[in-house]
């Protein structure tokens, strides 16, 4: 398991599962022999993205940044609209780290869409309850009231038996909330309209979750946007606020959807890679 540490806090990537989507699906209007260059689909031209946890921990305090895709969740139909290739190894993984879900304190999201909010519940028979039965859970009052009330866009991204179990565990805000002095979640929209990012400030160090404004490495590039965003122009908004003043302090960048790397510094320019964390293993269908 990939770790980093920002300050007092150490991140460590959890494996969630993945899916392999079309890559012209995921980056839009790019052409094709830009983003293959830089993010190699496979023959189908699909490309693996993950869905992959952090969990972060200060102290005693063990959180994690969202839930994965569950497992027990996928039927044989959705596995193949959404090329699921992988379930989560999410307990497997903690229990290597000496802890299970129980002990998780707080889980934060940056939107509940069915790749970040399916592990936040588990089957048992024929019914779901939560997975983290102890953790406050914190998404913005925007996506809140979405999850339950989906539009005719968003309703195949907004799945019942993931908000269901866990409604007395939710806690929501408006527009930012620290949870702990230096990690502070903050609204954005973009990607959709109750989408919100992580900011975290230790010791002198910083870093940015982007969450799907930046889902990959790719994304890095200003124009890059998926088209999956439900509102582009507040996404290139956002990226233009948070990636330039990221670049312009050489702060770290992470990731929850890229197969290749888990956390990425740049230099001012975002040109060159100053560090960076790489996923160990890979997939490749």
């Amino acid at each position: 398991m990939e770790q980093l540490k920002i300050g007092k806090f150490t991140l460590t990537w959890l494996r969630g599962g993945c899916t392999y989507l079309d890559g012209g699906a995921t980056f839009g209007i790019v052409p094709h022999a830009l983003w293959s260059k830089r993010y190699p689909p496979n023959e189908q031209d699909q490309i693996e993205l993950r869905a992959d946890p952090i969990l972060i921990q200060h102290g005693s305090t063990h959180m994690l940044l969202e839930a994965g895709l569950g497992v027990h969740k996928f039927d044989a139909k959705r596995k193949r609209i959404y090329g699921v290739m992988e379930e989560s190894a999410v307990d497997r993984d903690l229990a290597e780290l000496g802890l299970s879900a129980k002990e998780i304190d707080f889980v934060l999201t940056t939107h509940l869409h069915f790749d970040h909010a399916s592990g936040l519940t588990t089957k048992k028979g024929d019914r779901f309850i939560s997975t983290f039965k102890n953790a406050l859970i914190y998404t913005t009052e925007m996506e809140w009231d979405e999850m339950r009330n989906p539009t005719i866009r968003s309703r195949n991204a907004y799945w019942k038996e993931n908000w269901e179990p866990i409604q007395d565990q939710v806690q929501t805000y408006s527009n930012e909330i620290e949870i702990l002095p230096g990690l502070k979640l903050i609204h954005t929209g973009g990607h959709c309209a109750g989408h919100a990012i992580l900011q975290i400030e230790s010791e002198g160090e910083k870093l940015i979750h982007m969450g799907d404004l930046m889902p990959t490495h790719t994304h890095q590039k200003l124009l890059w946007i998926s088209p999956y965003d439900d509102y582009p122009m507040t996404t290139l908004e956002q990226k233009q606020i948070w990636i330039t003043k990221g670049l312009e302090q050489q702060i770290w960048f992470s990731f929850y959807h890229d197969a290749f790397y888990r956390a990425i510094q740049w230099d001012q320019a975002g040109t060159n890679i100053l560090q960076a964390i790489e996923r160990k293993e890979t997939l490749r269908k």
